[in-house]
């Protein structure tokens, strides 16, 4: 997935929220949404953007300028804004303002074949969501033609990792402590019942699981 522009004299050019801002209430609030896509996501990219000038990564994709970075301690700055960036486009696409229903059938037998049942998937994502110590992000992804639930610290994401993510619940506290406070499993149980975007999964699997069957 790659919604961010990459503009030669601009830089990065934050992605659209794929919906408004009042559209996943009353789970994540206009002004969660208004704080989180607004000031955070935006953040990131406007950081990017300043640090990059000048450099080899001016112009540069930015799952490209994630790959270059990564676990390089002179470039940690560029690494962590680059794929905060990636990671909320990722993140804003997971979530849906339809409502959480149930997974194609192909991704459903994929979600079966792994976990058992569906069920048991949402329970693994929210066991990790809230026991996850810390900042960072929860991923279901597909590993070896296996999906899995995998966690990360900080700005790391699956792209570090070799695995293909399919969707993705941010445990930031900037992510829900304007409507949850410090509850973040009831923050982490609202998304996984109401917003999970099972078709982006689906999209995301597709030419994976093309490329592993």
């Amino acid at each position: 997935m790659s919604d961010n522009k990459v503009n030669n004299v601009f830089g990065h050019v934050q992605s659209v929220l794929p919906y408004e801002e009042k559209a996943l209430e009353p789970v994540i609030s206009a002004n969660t949404i208004g704080f989180h896509y607004g000031k955070h996501h935006k953040g990131y990219v406007d950081a990017l953007n300043k640090l990059i000038i000048g450099t080899e990564f001016a112009g540069m994709k930015l799952e490209m300028t994630i790959a270059a970075t990564a676990g390089k301690a002179d470039k940690v700055a560029i690494f962590n804004n680059a794929a905060q960036t990636w990671n909320h486009m990722f993140y804003w696409n997971s979530l849906t303002h339809k409502g959480s229903g149930e997974p194609s059938a192909a991704l459903k037998q994929k979600i079966e074949s792994s976990f058992g049942t569906l069920d048991a998937l949402k329970k693994e994502l929210a066991t990790a969501a809230t026991t996850h110590f810390g900042s960072g992000w929860v991923w279901l992804v597909l590993d070896d033609g296996k999906l899995k639930v995998v966690k990360t610290g900080n700005a790391d994401s699956p792209l570090s990792m070799k695995v293909k993510p399919l969707l993705t619940i941010d445990v930031w506290e900037h992510a829900y402590y304007l409507d949850y406070q410090n509850r973040r499993a009831d923050y982490v149980a609202a998304v996984i019942a109401k917003l999970i975007n099972w078709g982006f999964a689906a999209d995301n699997l597709t030419p994976a699981f093309e490329e592993v069957n």
